[in-house]
């Protein structure tokens, strides 16, 4: 399975929109545009289709948890 197969798996999954998705990105610091998101999502035979990448697959997933779970929390340390 491609990592643009896990994108597409993940987008119907969750019912993400392209500008959700570019949001997301943006909560793991991860730039992109919607021209470049739509060519991931494109079929392998399309002249405009392009690999997506694991820096982007990475991002993205590292993006999704931070909007589902948001932030991460740090505790307070014990004092001695």
């Amino acid at each position: 399975m491609s990592n643009n197969d896990i994108m597409k798996k993940l987008r119907v999954a969750l019912q993400l929109r392209d500008d959700q998705i570019i949001e997301i990105l943006k909560l793991a610091n991860f730039r992109t545009t919607k021209t470049e998101l739509s060519a991931i999502f494109r079929s392998e035979d399309h002249p405009n289709f392009q690999p997506c990448k694991d820096q982007l697959l990475r991002n993205f997933l590292n993006g999704l948890v931070l909007h589902l779970r948001g932030p991460k929390v740090e505790k307070d340390s014990p004092k001695s």
